[in-house]
């Protein structure tokens, strides 16, 4: 198989879409992180208050959760496998919503591409020099 054959199976498989799709969701949340980052400094001081405030309850607190353990450790093997089986759905969900993102991504991206080759095949072409063939079977330019 041929390098060529080769990367067009890889850029028409379903995964390298979910990949495509998966990095441009990944790009599009670190364009927000400044934004959110701003709004977190500016509730520093909300954040500091109330972590003082649950640090003031935490004996209380950590009473009523070793109350609550045993209870807690005879329901995980049950829970566990409900949230194994919403988790796997989610994913399977979610990678199939990266997939089409990714055809979405690397469609829009390949026609930009084809097009700026074509602007640069075009610009690049050299001028034609016309030629003439004299008696001898030698070019002379024109």
């Amino acid at each position: 198989m041929t390098l060529a054959t080769e990367v067009k199976r890889l850029a028409e498989s379903k995964p390298f879409y979910a990949v495509a799709g998966a990095g441009d969701y990944a790009v599009e949340k670190l364009r927000e992180l400044p934004e959110h980052l701003q709004r977190i400094q500016g509730r520093r001081e909300d954040i500091r208050d109330a972590a003082r405030e649950a640090a003031k309850d935490l004996p209380e607190k950590a009473k009523e959760l070793a109350d609550k353990a045993e209870v807690y450790a005879r329901e995980f093997p049950g829970k566990a496998r409900g949230y194994a089986d919403q988790v796997s759905g989610r994913a399977v969900k979610l990678y199939e919503e990266f997939a089409t993102r990714g055809r979405k991504v690397v469609s829009k991206t390949s026609g930009q591409t084809a097009r700026e080759l074509a602007q640069v095949s075009e610009a690049a072409k050299p001028a034609r020099k016309s030629t003439r063939t004299t008696r001898n079977g030698s070019s002379a330019k024109s």
